[in-house]
């Protein structure tokens, strides 16, 4: 059976390893619970109004919670191949949301998560939204994960039903492995996918308990168009997007509560996130960015700072909190550290950040964090400060409600902006004027990042760039 290690001693039996060995020698299992557009304050321990989220609370008393951490871009699929890859998403050519329209997907030259964890005979599932490519030669089998279950690209990619149903699109597939088992057609159908993919994910956990496991459970909410299950319906006093949430909780506390009666929980690290900040444009159906600048799609704090709680007994000790920089990309470096893995072969970006778990103010990363969205650098920051670059984004015009969408529209920043991010993380207050010196080192930052890695608006194309997966270069 792939990825599982046996022991061939006669006396061991065909237990597999991981049995065998005593706690303080077994490799950890890693569990990544990704959220879709789900905003920095949605939870009750960042300012959630109308719900609490209890399980997230107990996970936040008895872990760490990270107060800046950063989607790889501020968007679906660039982020969640930042997070899979270590990288940047544009280093390895990814930008924006594919769509079902895409003749492209995550390159086979690319390590994941799983395919370095592979080297340690990790076993690999994953449950839930993929967003990488779903052609057959781009899914998750393909590239290192040993199940899977769930949609190849976002909930709002169909032809039916609620806000976000585009006439043009085919059905939305729900796949196992590389086959679709069936079609989403209603969005009640799309209310059951949270306790689908967590009771997939529990199973997979119950199933693989005795080696070691990487279990990657994205829920497809709170993305548009947003579903609860009956059992969550009316459960919120702020409605619809409130009972969503709730499900999402819930679904958090069944994953810790299977790892304990697994006998799993002190040797799990578990982390949550999301994958972007909240949609803002669709209003009473969106999340909260807790007070940060504008949301997904931008590259202010709204868009890209996510929320991030991370799970480890015995080794994150309870209740602590990180104010240090810190991102996706750096889960990849931080499970090969802990499970003795080989890195990629090919340049990633992000860093160990393990030494966080029990030093929450020591320094991990190069002290600087590039905001990329597509190829273009918007802003680079250190612990302290942001400089914003000249850029155009799509901004908020006005917010929607019930269903229906709002509208963004374009903005200019037609000079460099300087915001200190040590009481201004709502980057309302521009002080570059007074900081001549942060901008001259900051700018060596932006020199650095457009040489390494390119910046379009420059014209100015890295070195280290590499392409993404094409149909057409392919043989299926």
């Amino acid at each position: 059976m792939k990825n599982k290690i046996l022991l061939s001693a006669m006396y061991l039996g065909t237990l597999p390893m991981q049995a065998q060995l005593s706690d303080s020698d077994k490799l950890p299992n890693f569990v990544i619970i990704m959220a879709d557009d789900m905003g920095y304050g949605d939870l009750s321990v960042t300012g959630s109004v109308g719900y609490l989220t209890p399980h997230l609370d107990q996970m936040s008393s008895e872990g760490m919670r990270f107060t800046q951490f950063y989607a790889g871009q501020p968007i679906s699929s660039a982020s969640r191949a930042g997070l899979l890859t270590g990288c940047y998403p544009n280093r390895i050519g990814f930008s924006g949301a594919l769509f079902p329209s895409h003749q492209i997907g995550i390159n086979d030259d690319e390590e994941l998560i799983p395919e370095v964890l592979q080297k340690q005979g990790y076993v690999s599932g994953i449950f839930g939204k993929w967003h990488l490519g779903w052609q057959k030669q781009f899914l998750p089998l393909q590239h290192g994960f040993d199940e899977y279950l769930g949609i190849p690209y976002s909930n709002d990619m169909w032809p039916d039903g609620a806000d976000g149903g585009r006439q043009n699109m085919p059905p939305l597939p729900m796949i196992r492995g590389n086959e679709t088992l069936q079609e989403i057609r209603t969005i009640e159908a799309q209310g059951e996918l949270t306790a689908t993919f967590t009771n997939a994910a529990i199973d997979f956990i119950s199933r693989h308990k005795n080696q070691p496991f990487f279990v990657y459970l994205a829920h497809p909410m709170p993305h548009i168009p947003i579903m609860a299950s009956e059992r969550f319906r009316g459960k919120s006093k702020q409605g619809l997007y409130g009972d969503v949430i709730m499900e999402i909780d819930w679904s958090v506390g069944e994953i810790l509560k299977a790892l304990k009666e697994n006998g799993l929980d002190e040797n799990t690290l578990v982390v949550f996130t999301s994958d972007n900040g909240p949609w803002t444009i669709w209003g009473n159906h969106s999340g909260s960015a807790a007070g940060l600048r504008e949301g997904k799609s931008a590259t202010w704090e709204g868009g890209q700072r996510v929320p991030c709680i991370m799970r480890w007994p015995g080794k994150i000790p309870a209740g602590n909190i990180c104010n240090a920089l810190s991102s996706g990309i750096d889960l990849l470096p931080t499970f090969a550290a802990l499970s003795k893995a080989a890195l990629p072969q090919k340049k990633i970006d992000g860093v160990d950040i393990s030494p966080l778990f029990d030093q929450p103010g020591v320094n991990t990363r190069i002290h600087f964090w590039y905001y990329f969205n597509k190829n273009n650098l918007k802003s680079v920051r250190d612990a302290e400060w942001k400089l914003v670059l000249p850029h155009t984004y799509r901004g908020l015009d006005f917010v929607g409600n019930d269903g229906i969408a709002g509208k963004y529209k374009d903005y200019e920043v037609n000079e460099m902006e300087l915001y200190d991010m040590r009481f201004d993380s709502g980057e309302r207050y521009n002080v570059i004027n007074q900081h001549p010196d942060v901008v001259e080192r900051l700018l060596k930052e932006v020199e650095k990042a457009r040489t390494e890695l390119g910046d379009d608006i420059t014209g100015r194309d890295g070195n280290e760039r590499r392409p993404i997966g094409a149909l057409q270069d392919k043989q299926l």
